[in-house]
């Protein structure tokens, strides 16, 4: 997971492979492959969610902190 500040995105690889296209689904941008497999998702104006990252304990509680894309 790596956060740029200058661009306010935080974004993580979630699988290895080719992106085809990328879809926009509110503050996420989720990069797929042509199978419409995640590659890589993006988050826009992340130093909003930042300030709250500190207070998942885990992968299940961030999970749910994510709408479903």
């Amino acid at each position: 997971m790596l956060y740029d500040p200058e661009a306010n995105i935080l974004s993580w690889e979630i699988a290895k492979g080719k992106i085809d296209h990328a879809n926009e689904v509110g503050n996420f941008i989720v990069h797929v492959s042509k199978a419409g497999k995640p590659i890589l998702i993006e988050m826009l104006d992340a130093s909003k969610f930042m300030g709250q990252y500190d207070k998942l304990k885990t992968v299940k509680e961030l999970r749910q902190a994510l709408p479903a894309a």
